[in-house]
């Protein structure tokens, strides 16, 4: 008998160690699925830093291009618009050079009446005294 208990103990202990190594081996497949999953998440992480950084820059680039144009379009249209204005100007007659002789004969006239209308006002003042 003793040797069918000590059969027993020892299958019995063969089972216990067995299921023991089943048990590590699932802890152990999932500290090894752990560690390469964070491996990866590691990796993916740094690919899309680096990735979000080489989309600033390249957004920057094209934001400097496209500021560059737009300066370079609304400098083309004022000097269209301008272009424009003048050519209308010159065949109404009314270049720029005109009114401004016109501007300061009007201006001269002006303070030629000023004078006279405050050489009036004296002369009216004195008479009144």
């Amino acid at each position: 008998m003793a040797a069918k208990e000590a059969q027993a103990e020892t299958s019995t202990e063969a089972k216990e160690s067995l299921a023991k190594k089943i048990w590590l081996a699932g802890l152990g497949a999932y500290g090894r699925s752990f560690d390469e999953a964070l491996d990866q998440y590691k990796q993916i992480n740094e690919k899309t830093s680096q990735l979000f950084g080489e989309l600033v820059d390249k957004g920057a680039e094209i934001e400097a291009v496209t500021r560059t144009k737009l300066e370079e379009a609304r400098v083309q249209s004022t000097q269209a618009f301008e272009s424009s204005v003048n050519q209308v100007r010159s065949k109404l007659g009314l270049s720029e050079s005109e009114e401004a002789t016109k501007l300061d004969e009007l201006s001269a006239k002006v303070d030629a009446l000023t004078e006279i209308v405050a050489k009036l006002a004296e002369a009216k003042t004195a008479e009144k005294k």
